[in-house]
């Protein structure tokens, strides 16, 4: 059994949230980790003090931390693979705009039919705001969950400013030259470094002489030339995640409570990734840790189950939305993908030992204890692992997804008792999980709406938080379309966001998805 109390410092919880933003925007395992390691050098190579190394180090872990904000809408623009497609971009993003535009033409709908292909290409270029509106988004997106993980104001306000130029032609405000946040400056020459190097090393130099004056600062590019090479030549021969902490400049370490709200952060980031899924994984937690609560599990079992249920689903990230939000059945290699989720979560979580006995109990969260569950196949499952599974199902079956509507009650308290005499969960957990569903909800208890939203606009902004356009709101609740924009204009005004996919972001931190 994991302990419930762990030693565990900033940058290894950020590395690890690094691991999946990786597997979210397709980039090569630990690119997040070695991105850092270079920038904290770049960092000493211009004189920078500890507090603004420590930023550019943090800036470089999080800085694709908003990727999950629109994945939906980038898989259905690109013909499924919002993965393959950000991986396509990145080595063009900072790029002029022909190179941008040439490599858009390239990379949007790889291997559809012509035909569907070119009506893809032909529907992105008819987007041009499409770029500013997708990373403005992702900015935003990333400082709201970066405040939640413990990052400094210095590093949340370089986030929010994450894909900025030093020429003022980047998003999401146009800043040029030293408006631009200096870890951000420093993280965008790394990030760029860092990937040419795995392309080619020998075009590295050519890159960052074409862009310097350009989307990156000169003094920044002039670092890297200095020492970029060398560091990046080093990292192929070292451990790059020991390379992380040692060049970390911070120090800071994460407490009990600090640690809760950075996972609750890590399950809104990784709901965020499909609008049928947001409030599942704090939904999960709330009904594991009721049931471990029932079943008279001690304190530090039920705060280890409900941290699990926390970041069961976090491998998610590295599948692509085309095969989470497809409303058909699923075909043999895309049913295989989905399989690979609970491993992803499970490898995300091994890189950090203070996380690794969590990862492997949230990697179990669809075991089944007649062997017939994924990704292991085991039938050895302990009270933990049992309530977990249980607790996933619930949730599942009470909600919307793609294929199928959200069942009652009923349906659902039929559909686990099924599972259990078919002998794939456990009886006690199953009927201590259906027993938390019978407790209101946390909203139903509240005396009041967060930042002053009125009924009719948390009913509005549950169902754009699910996805839903405008249109498709105003028919549900029986308004005007108009109406329903007035109503999105004053969600955004009382919560101080910008973009659906921030809106959703405070929706669950809020848990007003929890209906």
């Amino acid at each position: 059994m994991p302990g419930s109390k762990v030693k565990l410092r900033l940058v290894e919880l950020l590395g690890a949230v690094s691991l999946a933003t990786d597997l979210g925007t397709g980039q090569a395992h630990l690119h997040g980790v070695r991105t850092s390691v270079l920038a904290v050098a770049l960092g000493r190579q211009l004189g920078l003090d500890d507090a603004s190394v420590a930023a550019a180090q943090q800036v470089a872990l999080l800085r694709f931390l908003g990727c999950t904000a629109d994945a939906g809408e980038t898989a259905r623009m690109t013909g499924g693979d919002d993965r393959a497609f950000l991986a396509g971009m990145a080595p063009v993003a900072m790029g002029g705009k022909g190179e941008m535009g040439r490599q858009l033409v390239r990379t949007v709908g790889v291997g559809l039919l012509p035909l569907r292909r070119a009506a893809l290409v032909a529907g992105a270029l008819a987007d041009p705001a499409g770029a500013k509106r997708s990373l403005s988004a992702h900015c935003e997106v990333a400082a709201m969950l970066a405040e939640r993980l413990g990052t400094a104001p210095m590093v949340r306000e370089a986030l929010g400013h994450g894909y900025e130029r030093w020429d003022g032609a980047g998003f999401p405000d146009g800043l040029a030259g030293d408006a631009v946040p200096l870890a951000v400056r420093v993280a965008v020459v790394a990030g760029d470094a860092a990937l040419w190097w795995g392309i080619s090393p020998a075009q590295l130099g050519e890159v960052l002489n074409a862009r310097r004056g350009r989307a990156y600062d000169p003094a920044v590019v002039d670092a890297c030339v200095a020492v970029g090479s060398a560091v990046l030549g080093s990292l192929d021969e070292s451990d790059v995640w020991e390379a992380m902490l040692a060049a970390d400049a911070g120090g800071d370490e994460i407490d009990g409570p600090g640690l809760d709200a950075a996972l609750e952060a890590v399950a809104d980031f990784t709901d965020l990734k499909s609008p049928s899924m947001r409030g599942h994984s704090p939904r999960v937690a709330g009904l594991a840790g009721a049931a471990a609560r029932h079943l008279g599990m001690t304190p530090e079992a039920i705060t280890i189950v409900r941290r699990a249920a926390l970041v069961h689903d976090l491998g998610r990230v590295g599948v692509p939305n085309g095969i989470w939000d497809r409303p058909g059945p699923l075909g043999v290699a895309d049913w295989e993908r989905v399989r690979q989720h609970p491993y992803l979560t499970e490898s995300i979580l091994a890189c950090c030992p203070a996380l690794a006995d969590l990862g492997r109990l949230a990697g179990a969260h669809h075991e089944r204890l007649d062997g017939s569950g994924y990704y292991r196949g085991t039938r050895e499952l302990g009270p933990c692992e049992r309530v977990l599974a249980a607790a996933d199902v619930v949730a599942a079956l009470g909600a919307d997804r793609p294929h199928r509507p959200a069942l009652a009650a009923r349906g659902i308290a039929d559909a686990v008792m099924a599972e259990v005499a078919a002998g794939r969960l456990d009886r006690a957990a199953a009927e201590a999980v259906l027993a938390a569903t019978g407790r209101p909800a946390a909203w139903a208890r509240r005396p009041g709406w967060p930042a002053g939203l009125t009924d009719r606009e948390v009913e509005v902004l549950r169902l754009i938080a699910r996805g839903r356009t405008n249109k498709e709101v105003a028919s549900g609740l029986q308004l005007s379309v108009k109406t329903v924009g007035r109503h999105i204009e004053n969600l955004y005004a009382k919560t101080g966001v910008n973009s659906r996919a921030a809106v959703a972001v405070f929706a669950m931190r809020h848990r007003l998805l929890d209906t």
